[in-house]
């Protein structure tokens, strides 16, 4: 190991033991184990040969720029433009290759397009390339291969690598879903439920583009467990909606599988939720369903995988997973960003469930919590309201706040790692106030839209062979994600008119902000186009924002 005599830290590569977790002795050495190694933008590199800035404000500074104009405005980078601009140097994934080959790794993929190599070795090999022990520990909830403290890199690659995710496999994220339990009877049911919907009636009460099916474009879920069964695909939409399935593609990400539970309580009905909801409301679109393990690596990788699919070319993803963001390293949240801000260049939307906890996001520590990815600043985070209809006419809706029945509440907040995003401090009429944990920071406000996600009054789906009613923002990402596939289906050429949808009301009232995040011009904030369609929570749509350039019309 001559060739490496310093191994340094890598910044926001500490972790911590979860709370309660116990360790029950080391990992076995002769696992073998698969990691992502991240790496520096070609901006960033060439920051580094001038010792300057300049390349990095100038690559920030166009991101700005694109968010600045109007939709129809806007072009966007192609792929073969984000290789150039932000993509990965050939000469650094060499530099891992050679430290990989001396520490007996092997490299199973390089992409330049998603910054990333892709490692293979022992548990032993790798503890000794990143100094680290790797211990199993037990939990409450099951047990995990887990780290504390940083990575260690060896100085050569300092600057070069910006994140190593893997090492660690412990649970990263939760659904964000509720399942309804109205009154039992002794017989199947054979109705909707008073006061729940289907996907497909939930649109049309929100006004959402009739005449738009998502023909062309492809919508891309990520899961982290659970899957689907044709048949019930088959089912849902024939007998339940009496419409033509969707096309629905399962693809495997670092050997995760669409591998249902036969639990419609589990993360199936999560699965069938995203699938449900997105195909009612654009039943012509291609689903892609990316299955992932549900872990730091699995989740971005995941990700990675829809946002670089070339074959399927999403236009928009759903995610309806994630955690508070006190639970993920700093590595993981500034990558993560950078992913999602790499979303906002290709011009893909990215809708995001808030939380389904609250304010607090579930932690018990007396503090305000967002959810992590939806609090990414190029996010489309997707919060929850209780909706409300008479004679198939909607009728209002308020936030849905249900945690003093234990019934959950939206998610939302102000983010404590986030700064505000200038398309939130440039909005008019829009007040994100600090946050209202020590330290007041001035982050970034979430959720950005809202939609219908109470239980009581949630979505009727069908999930193993039952049929069950399902809330929880969870609902609110494919709710937004096959509304953002109808709008991309139209022609930029018919824009001014905008559909019903609700902006946010969070659960807290020091950390209210009623809002939808437009531009200064009155348009779409970061990533896609579904900003640029939404509402005003206390206007109807005869009597609509002052500000509507940019707004599509979808008649």
């Amino acid at each position: 190991m001559a060739n490496y005599k310093e191994h340094i830290p890598l910044k926001g590569s500490e972790r911590v033991v979860v709370s309660g977790a116990k360790a029950i002795g080391t990992a076995n050495p002769d696992e073998s184990l698969q990691i992502t190694v991240l790496l520096r933008s070609r901006a960033q590199a060439q920051d580094a040969k001038t010792r300057t800035t300049e390349a990095t404000a100038k690559e920030k500074a166009a991101v700005e720029s694109l968010l600045k104009q109007r939709a129809a405005e806007r072009q966007h980078l192609t792929r073969e433009q984000f290789l150039a601009q932000r993509g990965a140097l050939e000469e650094d994934v060499q530099k891992v290759e050679e430290f990989a080959h001396e520490y007996g790794l092997s490299v199973s993929e390089a992409n330049l397009a998603k910054g990333s190599v892709t490692l293979t070795g022992t548990v032993a090999n790798f503890s000794r390339a990143f100094n680290l022990e790797l211990l199993n520990y037990e939990t409450s909830s099951g047990s995990y291969r887990g780290r504390t403290g940083p990575v260690h890199i060896p100085s050569e690659l300092d600057g070069i690598v910006t994140a190593v995710l893997g090492l660690d496999n412990r649970p990263q994220a939760k659904p964000h879903f509720r399942i309804h339990h109205p009154p039992t009877t002794s017989h199947a049911r054979t109705t909707q439920p008073a006061g729940t919907f289907t996907p497909v009636q939930v649109a049309q009460l929100y006004d959402f583009p009739a005449k738009a099916d998502g023909t062309g474009q492809c919508i891309a879920i990520i899961e982290l467990g659970g899957g689907f069964k044709a048949k019930d695909i088959q089912s849902y939409f024939k007998n339940t909606l009496n419409m033509t399935p969707p096309k629905v593609l399962a693809i495997s990400v670092d050997g995760a599988h669409n591998k249902p539970t036969g639990d419609p309580n589990g993360p199936d009905g999560e699965v069938m939720l995203d699938i449900e909801v997105a195909g009612a409301v654009a039943p012509k679109s291609t689903l892609a369903v990316y299955f992932a393990p549900n872990t730091d690596q699995g989740f971005y990788d995941g990700i990675a995988a829809a946002l670089h699919d070339t074959k399927n070319n999403p236009s928009v993803i759903s995610i309806s997973w994630g955690g508070p963001e006190s639970s993920w390293s700093q590595q993981s949240l500034n990558e993560y960003n950078t992913l999602l801000e790499d979303a906002a260049t290709l011009g893909v939307t990215v809708c995001i469930a808030a939380g389904d906890n609250g304010s607090t996001d579930g932690v018990t520590d007396n503090l305000q919590h967002v959810d992590f990815p939806a609090s990414s600043p190029f996010a489309l985070a997707c919060g929850g309201t209780k909706l409300s209809a008479a004679n198939n006419k909607y009728s209002g809706e308020v936030v849905w706040n249900e945690m003093a029945n234990q019934e959950g509440s939206t998610g939302g907040g102000v983010s404590d790692f986030f700064a505000k995003p200038t398309y939130q401090a440039n909005a008019p009429n829009l007040n994100v106030p600090p946050s209202v944990n020590p330290g007041n920071f001035i982050g970034r406000g979430l959720p950005d839209v809202s939609g219908d996600a109470d239980p009581v009054t949630g979505y009727d789906v069908y999930v193993d062979g039952q049929a069950s009613v399902i809330g929880g923002t969870s609902a609110v990402a494919p709710l937004s994600a096959g509304l953002t596939a109808c709008i991309n289906q139209i022609p930029r050429s018919s824009t001014s008119r905008s559909p019903r949808s609700s902006a946010l009301s969070t659960t807290s009232p020091r950390a209210t902000t009623a809002h939808t995040p437009l531009g200064p011009d009155g348009t779409l904030a970061p990533a896609g186009e579904v900003r640029s369609v939404q509402r005003s929570s206390r206007r109807s749509l005869a009597n609509p924002p002052p500000r509507t350039e940019g707004l599509l019309d979808l008649k």
